[in-house]
């Protein structure tokens, strides 16, 4: 399943800022599987002293966008179960900036951050393998939006490179 099979009817339209940023051609299970190399190569790379850096004052730090990461992440793949299983309940949204100060992101350490990461990320790949191509073509309902479990995953993938590449033009 390729990210060219995504229609635009199967999620909110601001979610396209992330799916938009994957190429058409891009493999699912392949883009989480790249992605996760690229995060930890990414991530390694920022040096120590930039880690609790904000450019401005009302943003977050380098560890709390990767924490923010791994938060969405993990949102992100309940909705794509929750979906894929046909479960018809409708999920309700998240207010990001609510996540923030109880992680105490900046209390940890980059390890810890590089390990929390890792362990999600291969968590939503063993989820996406055990899904067939109907299951992640669901429908469901999050924040009051249609959403297929495709769609949650693929916006998984867009997103992350969102915030690395807002790390690489304003925090170093």
């Amino acid at each position: 399943m390729t990210r060219q099979d995504l229609v635009t009817e199967e999620y909110n339209p601001f979610y396209s800022t992330y799916i938009n940023m994957l190429p058409k051609e891009l493999d699912l299970i392949e883009g989480f599987e790249v992605g996760f190399n690229n995060v930890l190569d990414f991530f390694k790379s920022i040096p120590k002293e930039k880690l609790e850096y904000k450019y401005a004052e009302d943003k977050w730090t380098i560890k709390e966008v990767f924490q923010h990461i791994i938060d969405t992440e993990r949102i992100f793949m309940y909705r794509c179960l929750r979906v894929a299983r046909q479960d018809k309940t409708p999920l309700s949204g998240f207010e990001q900036n609510d996540y923030i100060m109880p992680s105490k992101a900046n209390r940890k350490t980059i390890a810890s951050l590089l390990e929390e990461y890792q362990v999600t990320r291969q968590s939503s790949i063993v989820l996406l393998k055990s899904f067939t191509s109907e299951d992640l073509k669901c429908i469901g309902i999050s924040s009051g939006n249609v959403m297929s479990a495709r769609s949650a995953a693929f916006s998984t993938i867009g997103h992350e490179i969102w915030h690395m590449n807002i790390i690489s033009e304003r925090y170093l």
